[in-house]
């Protein structure tokens, strides 16, 4: 007879044991996540703290204050701004100084930086530069050029809280609020002026430097400020674009439209601090404070007599020359001075004053 058939059923009711008890320990600990999840979904949406270890509050306390006492120890000692680490207050501090440690080996231009002086490397070699499509400017960030498009489009998305002024880029806004705080965090480290701009700061500092980096190609004269360059330029070219609406009289500064203003308002708004003579010029102002300081810079080479401004210099010249460009155009008599032009040209009016009458 064959042999009898194994038997599997112990073996197979084990197996069966073994899954089903497998199956729920599964299932427990699947009810156990959920719970777990619910739990946390109903303390992040109710803000409750289940567990409370005060030696764990107190060790997270000490690492918060750790940590702005850390950030707080990187200060800058000029504008107050704080740094997490001493190297990021490195670099801020070169903005103070116009320390510039990192030079263009190709055009010699210098910045406070690394990472900027590797964006400016672009610019020579070509590579991941950002165009502009409209004008054919190139960029080293691609967030350069999203700012230059504000250029073409006119957006203006930085908006002034305190007047409403809106400006088309960040850096131009918190310049423009330092009028309204009154801050002036730049420092020039030779005479304590201070400056709301860091850019008002490098065009101070060629005073002390004698630096003109603006040349006219027409006669050569240098300048320390672009606009004073452009201001200059009308002298060659003619144009006047600044013009009074009460005469029509047109000028090349806007400043000296302002100082001709006064001779229709009569206004003399720069006052002496020390006797109250007021002055429709501030350069009027200026020289005669040298008469109260004593200051006399412009001397003559005939007689040695010195004197507080130039034009009283050249008037005192034509003692010596005899020169008399003041001419009446009546009669044609001649005055080494204005003054007295004007008072030659008033007789002629009471003359006629009196000629009417009779």
């Amino acid at each position: 007879s064959p042999p009898p058939e194994p038997c599997f059923c112990a073996i197979d009711n084990l197996y069966l044991s073994l899954f089903t008890s497998d199956l729920m320990a599964m299932k427990e600990e699947s009810q156990e996540l959920n719970e777990t999840q619910e739990k946390d979904h109903h303390y992040f949406t109710t803000g409750e703290k289940p567990f409370s270890c005060s030696q764990t509050e107190k060790t997270s306390s000490q690492k918060r204050a750790k940590k702005l006492e850390t950030v707080s120890d990187f200060s800058c000692q000029q504008c107050g701004r704080s740094f997490r680490n001493k190297g990021s207050l490195k670099s801020h501090m070169s903005i103070h100084t116009e320390e510039k440690p990192h030079t263009c080996p190709q055009c010699g231009k210098g910045f406070t930086q690394h990472g900027t002086l590797k964006s400016h490397m672009s610019i020579h070699t070509g590579e991941n530069l950002f165009t502009c499509q409209q004008c054919g400017n190139s960029f080293t960030h691609k967030g350069s050029l999203y700012r230059h498009m504000r250029v073409h489009t006119g957006e203006k998305p930085y908006t002034c809280p305190r007047c409403g002024n809106h400006f088309t880029h960040k850096e131009s806004l918190n310049r423009h609020m330092t009028i309204h705080t009154g801050e002036k965090p730049y420092m020039c480290p030779q005479c304590g002026k201070s400056f709301s701009d860091p850019g008002n700061l490098k065009v101070h500092m060629r005073v002390h430097t004698g630096e003109k980096p603006f040349i006219c190609h027409w006669c050569g004269s240098s300048f320390s400020q672009h606009v004073n360059l452009e201001a200059h330029m009308r002298i060659h070219t003619g144009e006047k674009p600044f013009t009074c609406k009460q005469c029509g009289k047109s000028f090349n500064r806007k400043g000296n439209l302002n100082n001709h203003m006064s001779v229709h308002t009569g206004k003399k708004p720069f006052t002496c601090h020390l006797c109250r003579k007021g002055f429709k010029e501030k350069r009027n102002l200026y020289a005669h404070r040298r008469i109260h300081n004593m200051e006399r810079f412009f001397t003559c080479l005939q007689c040695g007599k010195s004197f507080g401004h130039k034009g009283y210099l050249n008037r005192h010249i034509r003692t010596h020359t005899e020169e008399k460009p003041y001419t009446c155009s009546q009669c044609g008599k001649s005055f080494s001075q204005k003054r007295y032009l004007d008072l030659h040209l008033k007789m002629y009016v009471i003359i006629n004053v009196f000629a009417y009458a009779l």
